[in-house]
């Protein structure tokens, strides 16, 4: 980065420690912090979208809805999280190149799936072949968004479904008697008055997400834990800085980093906590009115 790091082989002590945090790999591991914080802030409100969708669907009157609803929060959630994150990506892969395939490549007797092997001619691959790296990384992080997202939506669609359930009858048979719609009861009742009983698990599932964030590795996204293994193993003399097994250090970076996201996670989600519980009848909400009684 620096004219000086141009021979580390001259460098010494602090130059040589300066050059080599500064060189592009390692800007690339500064990079990957910015990626994982990207994935959490994209995937929360798309979880908690899928959340909503499963949640009021398994309150449908509709059956069919009803039962699609429970059924893909049961799904998910009785299947390891770690084989939905590595299902989905090559679903959708294959699912995705495959409808390409149909209109992209030319007839062939040649089946797509063909022992046990998926394959479909160039011009269907996604990206393509000569697409530029930005491409192929951008892609895989947006099938590691939709896989996340399916996980953790299940996930919140429980969590949405059992506050809608808390939210105390009368107070939507009031609303009713008041000559509210089925959907007007909905959006002025039934849904602010349960984020006070949704947050505490909402928070515990932000803070599993924040801990899922390392499988980003699995799915072949270069991230915090693929550079710190890649700069922290063992440098020979055939690489500009050579060096010892420092993986030891570069977890213990990795370390401090989630410990001081769970930390701004949790003074954050007090703070929200506070707000949504004043005047809600809730333990929360009765504390703060007998603390200020």
């Amino acid at each position: 980065m620096f004219a000086s790091c141009a021979d580390p082989s001259r460098l010494e002590g602090l130059s040589w420690l300066l050059c080599y945090l500064t060189s592009g790999k390692h800007l690339m591991f500064y990079t990957s912090f910015l990626v994982v914080i990207a994935l959490m802030l994209i995937v929360a409100p798309i979880a908690l979208l899928f959340g909503f969708g499963g949640a009021l669907s398994a309150r449908s009157h509709f059956a069919p809805l009803r039962w699609f609803g429970k059924g893909y929060t049961s799904m998910v959630r009785g299947v390891p999280d770690i084989i939905f994150f590595l299902f989905v990506p090559i679903a959708m892969d294959q699912g995705l190149e495959w409808l390409r395939h149909l209109y992209k490549c030319p007839p062939s007797d040649k089946p797509v799936w063909s022992n046990g092997e998926f394959s479909v001619c160039a011009a269907a691959k996604i990206p393509l072949a000569t697409s530029a790296e930005g491409w192929h990384e951008a892609y895989g992080f947006t099938l590691a968004v939709v896989a996340f997202a399916i996980v953790f939506g299940a996930f919140a669609a429980n969590v949405l479904y059992g506050a809608m359930n808390a939210v105390p009858r009368a107070q939507l048979e009031t609303a009713e008697a008041y000559g509210m719609t089925p959907a007007q009861v909905r959006r002025r009742v039934l849904i602010p008055q349960m984020w006070t009983y949704a947050l505490p698990g909402l928070s515990n599932l932000w803070l599993i997400l924040i801990k899922a964030t390392p499988l980003l590795f699995l799915l072949g996204v270069t991230d915090i834990v693929y550079w710190a293994r890649e700069l922290g193993a063992t440098k020979s003399k055939l690489y500009d800085y050579p060096h010892p097994d420092w993986r030891l250090w570069y977890f213990l970076v990795l370390l401090c980093f989630y410990l001081g996201m769970t930390r701004i996670s949790e003074l954050v989600l007090a703070r929200l906590t506070t707000r949504l519980a004043r005047g809600q009848a809730t333990m929360a909400g009765e504390a703060m009115r007998k603390a200020g009684a």
